[in-house]
């Protein structure tokens, strides 16, 4: 019979070892994303300063207490457009990323799972998209489609379907030949049943990772857009628009594009390190 001062120093080895396990970047990567959805989610707590209305009195003031990211060249509050930026920036963000695994898994599961002539003809259709500069395919689709942030968005997650696309495939392929997926078609199992009970629950893992490491590759592509003019029109409160606007006062008003450009840095940053967690759990 185990001792109960055995079974509390075990208990306690146990404790220390999932602390120990326990990552501080992983959790300072969580906290950022978090902050940042609040700030998505209800602007209005964290600042009740309007982000489009200016006071041309207060122009150009570098940081303080009462403007924590300073004011732009018509007084309007940094730190307020940074936090309701973060809409725009994250929704943008969510759609490229859906438009691109919805589409990019429809065409991988049909390569992978059909095979034969198809799997050729949509592969080729994949490595000419992977052949046109992901910059210059969003560009052609926003002139197409019109200037804004959900037009760039969708632009943005249109470059991404050839990647999911072909990262898609080769899972399907790699579990399709698995032994139990075998066993399960040896047994009498239905094809589009196995597929979806069996192939595709255990291909998505390595794709979600790509989701979120795609996450923050969507919002930075998405903040070059705005930065070059062809996201949302001024004065949306839009983190690429706002550091375009501040690239004239770079010698004398640093904080227009530093503090904004930091804030889309530690987004994306955290978004690669939720990534990596996800896929070594692979």
């Amino acid at each position: 019979m185990t001792s109960p001062l055995i079974e509390r120093t075990d208990a306690a080895a146990t404790a220390g070892a999932r602390l120990r396990r326990v990552q501080p970047t992983l959790v300072l990567a969580i906290l950022v994303l978090v902050v940042v959805l609040a700030w998505a989610v209800a602007p209005g707590f964290f600042t009740p300063v309007d982000p489009v209305q200016g006071d041309a009195a207060a122009a150009l003031q570098a940081p303080s207490f009462r403007h924590l990211f300073g004011t732009d060249a018509t007084g309007r509050d940094m730190f307020s457009r940074t936090v309701y930026g973060a809409i725009h920036s994250l929704s943008g963000a969510i759609i490229a990323v859906t438009v691109g695994l919805v589409l990019g898994t429809l065409i991988g599961v049909l390569a992978g799972s059909i095979g034969g002539v198809a799997d050729d003809i949509l592969m080729r259709l994949v490595d000419v998209l992977l052949a046109i500069p992901a910059l210059l395919l969003a560009l052609s689709i926003i002139i197409l489609l019109g200037f804004g942030t959900t037009n760039a968005a969708f632009a943005v997650g249109i470059t991404s379907v050839a990647a999911f696309a072909r990262l898609v495939r080769s899972e399907v392929v790699r579990v399709r030949h698995s032994d139990y997926v075998e066993a399960a078609f040896g047994s009498g199992g239905r094809y589009l049943a196995v597929l979806v009970r069996h192939v595709l629950p255990n291909s998505l893992t390595p794709v979600i990772a790509y989701a979120a490491l795609h996450f923050g590759t969507a919002i930075l592509a998405i903040s070059t857009l705005g930065f070059l003019g062809y996201g949302a029109p001024p004065p949306t409160p839009e983190w690429g628009l706002m550091i375009a606007e501040g690239r004239n006062y770079v010698a004398t008003s640093w904080w227009l594009t530093t503090l904004p450009g930091l804030v889309v840095v530690l987004v994306v940053v955290s978004a690669n390190r939720l990534s990596a967690a996800l896929a070594s759990r692979r």
